[in-house]
């Protein structure tokens, strides 16, 4: 069994790139209002906006009890709309060595946006399932952020 991997998914969303790619760069303390999947997002370090700084999300998974997670925004790339997260510490981790979340959001010709999600992982062992759940956490969020976007 691997160790290390990368999963992607795309999503055909209705809002404008620009708007998406917003919200997840610069206004994700909003995000706990917009998806039932994420409880809270909390600023420990740094501000907002600025790559390096540190938040808290509390989410929850596979319906089980609220999980958090620290992570870190390591690259941004305003030109292309894309984030990489860089997860620091939390439940992920203890079934992960690494634990890497990057968003591109493209817009499509005429309406709507395609957002990529991709997930590179290192597992502790080999035992491990892949990290399915977090791209179904992402699709779910994803749509949340959508709904609420065409919506306003």
């Amino acid at each position: 069994m691997v160790l290390q991997g990368k999963l992607e998914i795309e999503i055909e969303i209705k809002a404008p790139a620009a708007k998406f790619y917003n919200i997840l760069r610069k206004q994700n303390h909003h995000i706990p209002n917009i998806s039932d999947s994420i409880h809270a997002i909390d600023l420990h370090e740094g501000d907002w906006e600025t790559p390096g700084s540190v938040k808290q999300w509390t989410y929850t998974l596979d319906g089980n009890a609220p999980l958090c997670v620290k992570e870190t925004v390591e690259e941004v790339d305003d030109q292309n709309k894309t984030i990489k997260f860089n997860c620091l510490e939390g439940e992920v981790l203890k079934e992960f060595k690494s634990f890497k979340a990057i968003v591109q959001v493209t817009p499509k010709a005429g309406e709507g946006s395609l957002v990529k999600w991709t997930i590179e992982f290192e597992k502790v062992n080999e035992d491990i399932p892949s990290p399915d759940a977090y791209l179904e956490l992402a699709q779910k969020m994803t749509k949340d952020i959508d709904d609420h976007l065409v919506e306003a």
